[in-house]
Order: structure tokens, then sequence, then C-alpha cells
């Protein structure tokens, strides 16, 4: 499968207590963090969760 990168490009300051779950599931911990997984179905809908704090990075 494919690989992506996700960055965080947001704070998760003043997020639901959920959003920051997702975010830590997904690795990320800090802003402008990188991190890259598989382009698996579970990953894509964690990303699509929190699309407003994270980017796309290619």
């Amino acid at each position: 499968m494919a690989t992506i990168k996700i960055k965080q490009v947001r704070s998760r300051i003043k997020c639901p207590k959920k959003q920051k779950l997702t975010l830590d599931a997904l690795g990320l911990r800090k802003m402008n963090q990188i991190v890259e997984h598989e382009a698996n179905p579970s990953i894509l809908g964690m990303v699509e969760k929190v699309k407003h704090l994270v980017s796309i990075v290619e």
C-alpha cells in the first residue's frame, strides 16, 4: 500500500477530547510534526475526523 505523510498544522487546544485522542493515535503530539502511515481505511478515517487540524504532505 501507499504511504501518506500527515502534518499537524493547527493547535489541539480547545478541541474535544475525542479529537485529541485521534491525534495521539496518529502519533501527532505537537505542531508541525510530520508522521508517516500506511494509507489504509482506518488511518484515512482518523485523518478525516481531524481534517481541520492536519494536512497531507506529499
